[in-house]
């Protein structure tokens, strides 16, 4: 079971503490950053800079899952992509203090690409691209795998035993979900390696022409095309110029998976089952509620409903191609 205040403990004294634990002298000056997941915070250093602290859930991962990612995180260093990195203390990125793990990084400004711009996608494709690379040079052991099973059909399951659904709309999210999973192509009968897996425009900041990835959280094993997708927007004739500058972009350093540009629509589903599913079994943590006022009410799963029988149709549409 969930603990519904996972961090009732983490308080200002308490993350002070946890930083002097680990070397690092803040004056006191803390600012909560937006995060649901995780609770993240930038701190004052006596020096005048800032370092970002990141308290990690309690229960969500296991340890050995959080050091596969930072050393994932460390590899991509190593091979020069522009990614934030925790900060070492005695040679290791992961903390302890009190109950919590948690991890230090270097303030990265920044801001969120312009994907509009045909320089940027490129960019973006060849940074993607060279992280493939290191990614196909070793696998995860602890990290989760995206699957259907893991992503829908265990979340469809959850949803439906746990009573988040309005009485009136269960039936029409069973039947839907059902056929949706239905149609799904399977993301393990392709090509997997070691990726990002939040790929999205928020968890890039874009500083001197220069992409910084930021939150590798949700890193995992799937196809490389999960890492794509979010990249692209606009109805089907945008996203295939922009699948154009991107496949030709990655292709510098990598060939570019265009047997996998079926599976896009099955990405994007289960990336939207996962959200509900995310948040319902969240909902007893207090930021949820605040967060997402509605989830719960016959508005939000009509309007989600309405979103899966969208992606049903999607998934019959014919893949992009490039």
């Amino acid at each position: 079971m969930n603990n519904p205040t996972p961090y009732s403990t983490l308080t200002p004294d308490f993350i002070l503490d946890a930083l002097e634990s680990a070397g690092f002298l803040p004056t006191g000056g803390l600012t909560a950053l937006n995060s649901y997941e995780n609770r993240v915070y930038q701190a004052e250093m006596d020096d005048g800079t800032f370092r970002i602290v990141k308290f990690y859930r309690p229960g969500r991962w296991s340890e050995a899952q959080l050091r596969e990612e930072h050393a994932f995180v460390r590899e991509l260093v190593e091979e020069e992509l522009s990614v934030v990195a925790a900060l070492q203390v005695n040679g290791e990125e992961l903390q302890h203090f009190g109950d919590f793990l948690f991890a230090v990084y270097p303030r990265q400004g920044g801001h969120t690409p312009d994907i509009e711009r045909e320089e940027d996608l490129e960019v973006l494709a060849r940074a993607l691209a060279r992280m493939h690379v290191v990614g196909r040079q070793d696998s995860f052991e602890q990290r989760r795998t995206l699957s259907i099973k893991n992503y829908a059909t265990d979340n469809r399951k959850w949803l439906l035993e746990s009573g988040h659904i309005p009485m009136e709309l269960e039936k029409a999210y069973s039947t839907l979900s059902e056929q949706i999973i239905k149609k799904l192509h399977d993301p393990e009968s392709e090509e997997n390696i070691r990726l990002h897996g939040d790929c999205h425009l928020g968890n890039i900041l874009w500083r001197s022409d220069t992409p910084h990835f930021v939150d590798f959280d949700d890193c995992m094993t799937g196809p490389p095309i999960q890492d794509i997708w979010m990249l692209l927007s606009g109805e089907r004739e945008e996203r295939l110029r922009q699948l154009g500058t991107i496949a030709d972009a990655y292709e510098m350093f990598a060939p570019f998976p265009a047997d996998s540009l079926h599976l896009i629509e099955t990405l994007r589903t289960l990336r939207l089952m996962n959200h509900s599913a995310w948040i319902a079994r969240r909902w007893d943590d207090p930021a949820f509620p605040m967060a997402f006022p509605d989830f719960g009410s016959v508005r939000y799963w009509s309007n989600h409903i309405l979103e899966l029988r969208e992606q049903l149709a999607a998934l019959d549409e014919p893949p992009l191609i490039v």
